[in-house]
Order: C-alpha cells, then structure tokens, then sequence
C-alpha cells in the first residue's frame, strides 16, 4: 500500500520538530497566576545552564513574555523566507504574537481557526535551529490554543502546571492535571506559585494566599511537586523592567526556587 503524501505544511512542521530535543509545555487552569513569569524564568535558567533554549509564547491574545525581557519594541526578521526568534542574551530565542502586531495596544480579535493557524506558524516558519529545550508558554485554561499545541506537539516531553495557594486557583489545577492525562501528555510536576510574601525589610514569610496547597494536590494526583515560589517585590518589579528574578536578583528567594525547580525538570526530561 502506498504511503498517504505528506503536505508541505506537515513536512515543514516535522523538520522544525526534528531539531527540538524536548518540548515543556507550561499551563494554568486560569489566569493570573504568573505563569508567565514562571515560564520566562525556567527559559532563562535553561539557557544559563548552557542548553540551547526557546521560549514560544502562545498566549495569541494577551503575549507578555517580550515584556518580561525587556524586548516588546523588537521587530522580526526574515531569512529565506522564514521568521527569526528575538535572541534575549546568552543565547535564548523568543518568538511571541507581541512582536507581529502594529503597537503595544494593538487588540488581537481573532476567531479560533485563525488562532490556530498563527499557533502552526510560530512551529513551522520559525527558525528555531537546533534546541535542547522549547518552553511552551500557553494561555490559561484548556480551550482551543492548547488543544491545538497538543495535537501539533504530540510527543511533548510534558506539562508543567501553575497554581496558586487559593483553593479557587488549586480547583482549576485540577482541570489541567485531567487536561494533561486524556491528552496522554506525561506531566512533569506542579508549582506553587506565590507561596508567601517575603518581607524586604525583616525576611519574615507571610502566607497572603495560604500554602501548602499545591504539594498537597500534586500528592494527591500523585505528581511531582516541584517547589514553592514566593512573592517578592524584586519579582514584580524584574517583570516590568524587563530582567527576570534569576539575572536581576540570583540571590533572592525566589531565584534560589527557580533554580531547584529547573533542575527537577531537567532530571525529570533528560
């Protein structure tokens, strides 16, 4: 019997995916829960560690992550008639719908189809070059973006969820855990994002949100927990200048639960 013929589309997205050694992708059952945050932070600490790495920003109609470096001025290049990723030093490429539209204010008010086919772009006419590591930054929740990423990224290394301590937050969790599981997509753990506020002043813990939660959960389904990261005001203002924690503050708390839950991941994938 005769091999079905491959389209140019599909022979282009599968070149693109032969040269990413492993795809991460991180996702939140809901919005505003840094995850973001957490997923330009892991993509820096990667790079730092000396892997090859992308950051491929999906979030089609709220892209934060070129705010988060500091690059949501930068305009795309292309070559041969493909896109470039913005280089963010060592050597981290991102590519996000920010960069591609007229101004910052600039709305995206797409219909799901269209969405879908911009997602398809950003894999097959980027030129990623050779990777170690994609990090996938979804949107929140379990709608059209993400079954989309799945079924283009089908041998995805694994999923890394965000949650917050609030019961709301872990409820929502929840979802992405049985999102996860009926798209046969290993997950690679849990974070507990925003797991206290460490005072500037005195060092002294408060959980705002609660804590515990997310361990709890993450045992629960019987995940890895990959650790609690704590509010700070150094995080806050790292994103809204541009410089994730991990470059602006190697020293905080913060950065140090960076570090340990990108070698979880690490252990976990490799």
């Amino acid at each position: 019997m005769a091999k079905p013929m491959i389209s140019e589309d599909d022979f282009k997205l599968q070149e693109s995916l032969g040269k990413i050694k492993h795809v991460i992708i991180v996702m939140s059952g809901k919005g505003g829960v840094g995850k973001s945050t957490v997923s330009s932070n892991i993509a820096i600490t990667l790079n730092q560690k000396g892997y090859e790495v992308g950051l491929m920003d999906i979030d089609i109609t709220g892209p934060n992550i070129p705010k988060m470096f500091g690059v949501e001025d930068e305009q795309i290049d292309v070559d041969n008639g493909r896109l470039l990723p913005v280089i963010v030093p060592p050597s981290l490429k991102i590519m996000s719908m920010a960069f591609l539209l007229p101004s910052k204010d600039s709305p995206v008010i797409w219909r799901g189809p269209v969405k879908m086919t911009a997602i398809r772009q950003f894999l097959e006419d980027v030129n990623w070059g050779e990777l170690d590591y994609l990090v996938v930054d979804m949107p929140p929740g379990t709608g059209d973006e993400a079954i989309s990423i799945i079924q283009l990224i089908p041998k995805a290394d694994g999923g890394v969820i965000v949650t917050t301590p609030q019961d709301v937050s872990l409820l929502d969790s929840r979802k992405s855990i049985t999102f996860f599981a009926e798209a046969e997509i290993p997950i690679i753990g849990l974070i507990e994002n925003m797991s206290g506020f460490v005072c500037p002043h005195c060092g002294e813990v408060t959980d705002i949100f609660k804590s515990g939660g997310g361990a709890a959960t993450a045992a629960e389904f019987n995940i890895q927990f990959l650790g609690k990261v704590p509010i700070e005001p150094a995080i806050v203002s790292s994103g809204d200048s541009g410089m994730p924690i991990v470059i602006s503050n190697p020293d905080s708390a913060s950065a140090k639960a960076f570090e340990e839950i990108t070698s979880k991941i690490i252990k976990t994938v490799e």
